[in-house]
């Protein structure tokens, strides 16, 4: 659409109604140093101020000085001068302007999620309602479940829920807002050249079939609409008659005139008439109209051509080649002549011209204004595939924010749960403590209609107020969400009470829900906040024990250690939890402890390592800008040349050390920050260590730096593959193949394609697809893993002598979890010996091997793998082999009740598919038929095809169904 065809619009002069400033909340603290140049800056903490430098700017000023002077010094003369003691070297105390980390400052977040006391039970009722509820209710259930698995921070489950609720959606708004989200969560506004607007291929996001209204699940699988018709075939396709102004009075039989000004305008009168009831009465129901062969229109409110145009509608039916200026007239007039079919016209017309923000912004006071449904529809979904920058337009806040704009939008059935759901998240990750974001939350109380959806809203607001130090504020709405059945709140008034100095309160009050409930991890850790020495440790012992994947025990026991000048006890500690979980503020954690005790290598890799992970991290409680630390601490540690970080990051990936190799990955970048290959070995690093939001925004950012076409769209097909669409990727690669072979493009379409169960044709395709790859030239470490898969898929075709060929090369080029395809082939041989000391090996190099003791406990007896499998869980909790076979032990020796501990202990904190899938084929041995169901609908919940899983579940059900 030409910009030129709205100025005319403008000079109709709107009310201005969409006139408004965005606020955000003061932060009370000083604010931190901006970042360094060539980063736009921001962090946890939001935008710095203005003026000539705060006390930050110059302490940064004081240390990058002072560390030019003493960017070297010898290991043996460090000493830790008491604090606030100048000193004429570079100590701890100059890197650490807030000082070591204390236990009195530490807290835990509280999570903004929804949260349960027993999240099996809520799967299993989630499951039911989503099977039970009618068709037309199955998107709203599709959308608690993402509410569900939000909490679970698994982003597949979320995106899968996400998309069956959009599959299952009726109305217009529903399909806009659910299409826009999966769009934002895949963040395609990072990919440069692409525009909002743009059709992804997919029917289930297209803009175009989101306008579309009616509940058609199986339409997500058709072609996408987008492309449509051109403006030429439609051309071709319309007569004379059809094209407005073309018809003469030869070709039609005008019987009146409406008179407009000194104008007339010639018309059909049953055809006028046909357009409305009040037309039909005014031109045939006994009015004196009814006998006047020109009748004056001047006074209602349209133009000439206006005219014209409702009168050619008339004949037609059509809208087509009228400039918008005159559909919105005929808008206004379908509106005052209760003109249903011309007003439907106007507004699908309208809608579809809407593809940019200012036309966006300019049309939907139209839109509000003349109660058009679509045209709303369409503005608000550009606003929303426009997110994350829309959301600093002041104009467009003032829509979603106000109480009014809510309102509007709830006349036309544009204010949604949904809606608010989805931009209250993306104004939370944002800015949690901006008027903005209380604003969003405060219109998603408003939204909220089911009990969950209360719940959601009115605990968010409690976190929100609560990290706004508004602490009576939070602990009413956390009390609200309480008293709507969230338990999990009562962590949120505890912690309200506490701030208000009312520590016994808050002690009480954690303390009933223990004893009332199923003790959990994150309530033993919540209690201990509120007691002292010896019982303190002993509640987050229990935390850790219940839930190891909580970081707050680990941080606080560590920084307990610190004071008491334990500091490489303190280390031990945090090495735990970082040994399975890539987590920000243990990372954060473990640099500042390094930093107190000098290893200032260490701090380094790990503020790399924290960056990769969140590129605007602040550090020691928001205070300083991660970038910022490494600039201070780069001359203290080991230079390298780009040669050496190669070398480097041989070493570290070969000996598994994925956060040891993020750290030098990141450091290459900064030297070449454009180099899109360097982009997408950190997008696998993260994937392996399970961070895939960190993954994709590398993938995006290779994507980005490409320097070519075919580079671009392998980047492409792994964003696609990752993001769960399989079909795309291959093309993708095929297209890439099509311009340029390369080894990473044949490598994409292998691995897609070997992404199913494999018939032996397929298995060979693979196979040439994996040759051809290491035909095409790349570094050892793509090479090798290239040689393990080639090796896996050979080992899968029964040739093992041809896989263990491919092993032994991956071997030689240093990639070391070839190790374990090696002992595979060598225990298909029954050479049971040589797999296990294979095994060995690995575990010997790895730094990370927790899956190699795992897979090592499959080629010895059943003492010594329960002895690995022991270790295997103790560095990886995560891991939930370990707990099948322990609970598999159990039950072929007569222990059920123990059987069952087992897999309940790891299912406590990792509602994992097939954990709960052994727990229900248990329960059903054991004659225990409702356990066994609820079990199968909790794994159905998570993966509603999973054949065994449904297999159980009607066998359970057998027994209640004949009653």
């Amino acid at each position: 659409m030409q910009h030129n065809l709205f100025t005319t619009m403008r000079s109709l002069k709107l009310a201005e109604g969409c006139k408004g400033t965005q606020v955000y909340a003061l932060n009370p603290s000083a604010p931190p140093p901006p970042p360094p140049p060539g980063n736009s800056g921001g962090g946890g903490s939001g935008g710095t101020g203005g003026g000539g430098g705060g006390v930050g700017d110059k302490l940064l000023q004081h240390l990058s000085d002072h560390l030019r002077v003493n960017s070297v010094r010898s290991k043996s003369s460090r000493t830790y001068p008491p604090p606030n003691q100048a000193n004429a070297v570079v100590s701890p105390e100059f890197l650490l302007p807030c000082g070591l980390p204390v236990t009195d400052l530490l807290e835990p977040q509280i999570d903004p999620c929804l949260k349960f006391v027993d999240l099996i039970e809520k799967m299993a009722e989630v499951y039911r309602r989503i099977e039970a509820c009618p068709q037309f209710e199955k998107s709203g259930a599709y959308l608690e479940q993402c509410a569900i698995f939000r909490g679970i921070s698994d982003p597949k489950l979320f995106r899968r829920s996400l998309r069956s609720s959009r599959q299952h959606a009726v109305d217009v708004h529903a399909k806009v807002v659910l299409a826009s989200w999966l769009r934002f969560e895949r963040r395609e506004d990072e990919l440069i050249g692409t525009s909002s607007m743009d059709c992804c291929g997919r029917n289930l996001e297209c803009p175009k079939a989101t306008l579309v209204s009616g509940y058609d699940p199986e339409s997500v699988y058709d072609p996408c609409v987008c492309s449509g018709a051109s403006s030429s075939s439609r051309s071709e396709m319309m007569n004379d008659d059809d094209v407005p102004g073309c018809s003469t009075s030869d070709e039609v039989d005008y019987d009146m005139s409406f008179c407009i000004g000194d104008e007339e305008v010639r018309c059909v009168r049953y055809k006028i008439a046909s357009l409305s009831r009040p037309f039909k009465a005014m031109l045939y129901g006994g009015f004196r109209e009814m006998k006047r062969s020109t009748i004056n229109f001047t006074n209602n409110g349209i133009s000439v051509e206006g005219m014209r145009a409702a009168e050619n509608f008339s004949r037609t039916n059509r809208l087509d080649n009228f400039p918008p200026n005159v559909v919105l007239e005929l808008l206004r007039l379908a509106n005052r002549f209760c003109c249903d079919e011309l007003k439907s016209a106007c507004d699908l017309h309208l809608a579809h011209l809407v593809n940019s923000l200012d036309e966006a912004m300019l049309l939907i006071e139209y839109g509000l204004e003349e109660a058009a449904y679509l045209l709303v529809a369409a503005c608000l979904q550009v606003f929303l595939r426009e997110l994350p920058s829309s959301m600093h337009n002041p104009n467009v806040i003032k829509i979603f924010c106000s109480a009014e704009g809510r309102e509007r939008l709830a006349s036309l059935g544009h204010a949604s749960f949904s809606l608010y759901f989805f931009l209250s998240q993306i104004a939370m990750e944002d800015d949690m403590k901006s008027n903005t974001t209380v604003m969003l939350l405060e219109r998603l109380v408003e939204c909220a209609v089911e009990n969950w959806e209360k719940q959601l809203a009115y605990h968010q607001l409690g976190v929100v107020m609560l990290e706004r130090k508004e602490y009576k504020d939070a602990q009413r709405w956390f009390n609200v969400a309480a008293e709507a059945g969230h338990l999990y709140s009562l962590v949120g008034v505890a912690r309200s009470k506490f701030k208000r100095d009312h520590r016994y309160s808050a002690y009480k009050i954690i303390n009933s829900l223990i004893s009332d409930h199923t003790a959990t991890g994150w309530m033993h850790q919540e209690r201990s906040l509120y007691c002292n020495g010896k019982e303190r440790l002993l509640d987050l012992d229990t935390a850790t024990e219940l839930d190891p994947t909580l970081t707050f025990p680990y941080k606080f026991r560590a920084v307990a250690l610190v004071e008491e000048n334990q500091f490489g006890a303190a280390i031990a500690e945090l090495n735990k939890i970082l040994g399975f979980k890539a987590s920000p503020d243990c990372l954060e954690m473990r640099a500042w402890i390094s930093i107190g005790m000098e290893d200032y290598e260490g701090a380094l890799k790990d503020i790399r390592a924290l960056l990769t992970l969140e590129p605007n991290f602040m550090m020691f409680n928001g205070k300083i800008h991660g970038d910022h630390m490494v600039e201070l601490l780069r001359p203290l540690a080991q230079q390298w040349s780009q040669a050496d970080c190669w070398m480097q990051l041989y070493d570290r990936w070969s000996s598994v050390d994925d956060i040891g190799s993020l750290a030098v990955v990141h450091h290459m970048l900064a030297n070449d920050p454009g180099k899109s290959l360097l982009r997408f070995r950190q997008s696998l690093l993260l994937l392996r260590l399970n961070c895939q939001k960190a993954a994709m925004r590398s993938l995006r950012l290779a994507r980005n730096h490409s320097k070519s076409e075919h580079e671009r769209l392998v980047y492409e097909g792994w964003i696609l593959y990752d993001t769960g669409h399989r079909e795309e990727a291959l093309a993708k690669a095929e297209e890439s193949i099509s311009i340029q072979r390369s080894f990473e493009a044949f490598f994409l379409k292998a691995y897609a394609l070997a992404d199913s169960t494999l018939d032996p044709d397929s298995s060979n395709y693979v196979i040439q697809l994996l040759q051809e790859a290491l035909k095409c030239p790349s570094d050892g470490l793509r090479k090798g893993q290239a040689l393990n898969n080639l090796g896996s898929v050979y080992v899968d075709c029964e040739k093992l002598d041809l896989a263990a060929d491919c092993y032994t090369n991956a071997l030689t080029i240093k990639h070391t979890r070839a190790h374990q395809g090696l002992a595979r082939v060598y225990h298909l041989k029954n050479q049971r010996k040589a797999a296990y000391d294979e095994m060995t090996k690995l575990i010997e190099k790895a730094q990370n091997n927790a899956s190699a003791y795992e897979k090592r406990s499959e080629y010895c007896d059943r003492e010594m793998a329960q002895s690995d499998l022991s270790l295997a869980t103790q560095l990886d909790p995560l891991r939930t082999y370990p707990y099948r076979y322990r609970a598999a032990v159990l039950m072929d020796d007569h222990k059920e009740s123990e059987a069952i501990d087992e897999l309940s202990r790891a299912i406590s904190f990792k509602p994992d598919l097939q954990l709960l899938h052994l727990r229900a084929a248990f329960y059903d041995s054991m004659g225990e038929g409702a356990a066994a169901i609820k079990d199968c609908e909790a794994a159905l919940c998570i993966d509603p095809g999973h054949a065994d899983t449904v297999e159980l579940y009607q066998k359970a059900r057998e027994p209640n169904d004949q009653k």
